[in-house]
């Protein structure tokens, strides 16, 4: 039996395979000329500001609702509507990735659902 180290998994993640989104260069508003994709988590209602303005300036966001949802499922549901309202607002678009993830996108991108 193989000894495990100190960083070593004791479980690999599974990961399931999507098609590709291909991006319009007219979403693009990083200076570097790539398309950023940001990971913020919502731990309090006053996050949402940061991933409001993530999207607002052009980046995909993935958010990890897990800690908000063990805390306050109310306030959960609330950001989540507001984010939403966003979303219209600035035809961008939101979808759940998982129980704890979910991914907030810029005007021009589309989350694919089967």
């Amino acid at each position: 039996m193989p000894i495990r180290g100190f960083l070593s998994r004791t479980k690999e993640p599974e990961f399931e395979v999507f098609d590709y989104i291909e991006i319009d260069e007219d979403t693009i508003h990083d200076e570097g000329g790539k398309l950023l994709i940001k990971v913020r988590t919502l731990s309090d209602f006053k996050d949402v500001e940061l991933v409001q303005q993530d999207v607002r300036g052009g980046n995909i966001v993935f958010v990890r609702i897990k800690p908000l949802k063990e805390r306050d499922i109310m306030e959960l549901k609330r950001a989540i509507d507001k984010l939403k309202k966003t979303c219209v607002a600035l035809d961008g678009d939101i979808a759940g990735i998982d129980e704890d993830y979910i991914v907030v996108t810029p005007p021009g991108v589309r989350v694919h659902r089967d």
